[in-house]
């Protein structure tokens, strides 16, 4: 019988020892690899692509959401996490199971059953995971950074280096203090997730730091312009200029 090849990812060696030694009970299952951060997660899985992977959340450098969230290849994935306010996210990105730590054998056993019938069915992942992460925007804490991907490259971007955000398809734009990146999310997350004091929506494509823009012009009937601090112009949409006045006081 062909193994199901799975990685562990968890900052903790006890806690990744402890789900050695539980998988010893499952014969079809065969641990590949296991990584201590999400860094080295991420391209464990890039490079190896197994069908399962045990990863948890709260980790330096890294956290398991955002690997999620930067992940193209399509393992099942089993969370474990002491923390319980990751649950619903965990299911929205497609989790197998959620494993709140410490678990007992019998639940994990469950899971990893859940995930091993899951995967011989042929039923698994179609989609990377970062694609649902895409439909399924809410975050569970405050958004203090922007992990994107370039290429094999992993780019942790803090949100106040951003300096606008411009829609493209289904595609956001994030320009920002280091040059631009492209990420597939939607404009209502960073208006919802970007602090209204700092940010504002002056057009349905644009969302600007409030301290980019230096002034705003006339720009034909009824229409005006935003000039930023980057010599950049950008549309300023009626809505958009009610807001801004609002913001702005003038």
């Amino acid at each position: 019988m062909e193994k199901i090849r799975t990685v562990i990812i968890d900052d903790e060696a006890p806690a990744r020892d402890i789900i050695k030694y539980y998988l010893k009970e499952v014969d079809n299952v065969e641990v590949i690899a296991e990584c201590a951060d999400g860094f080295s997660g991420l391209k464990t899985i890039s490079g190896l692509k197994p069908d399962l992977v045990f990863l948890d959340i709260q980790m330096p450098r890294l956290t398991g959401i955002e690997l999620v969230e930067v992940l193209t290849e399509k393992p099942e994935i089993i969370f474990t996490t002491a923390y319980d306010q990751f649950a619903l996210r965990a299911f929205e990105l497609n989790a197998v199971d959620y494993l709140l730590k410490p678990f007992p054998k019998r639940r994990f056993l469950e899971a990893v059953k859940k995930a091993t019938d899951k995967i011989m069915s042929g039923k698994g992942n179609l989609i990377p995971a970062s694609q649902l992460l895409a439909k399924k925007p809410e975050p569970v804490s405050a958004v203090n950074r922007i992990v994107v991907r370039k290429g094999n490259a992993i780019n942790l971007i803090p949100v106040e280096q951003i300096k606008y955000v411009e829609a493209q398809d289904d595609y956001v734009m994030i320009h920002h203090a280091g040059g631009k990146a492209m990420k597939q999310q939607t404009m209502k997350f960073y208006e919802d997730n970007l602090s209204k004091k700092d940010f504002v929506r002056i057009h349905r494509s644009y969302l600007v730091r409030v301290e980019e823009i230096k002034r705003i012009e006339p720009y034909g009937k009824d229409n005006h312009i935003a000039i930023l601090a980057s010599g950049d112009k950008l549309p300023v949409s009626r809505a958009g200029y009610r807001q801004l006045k609002e913001e702005l006081n003038f």
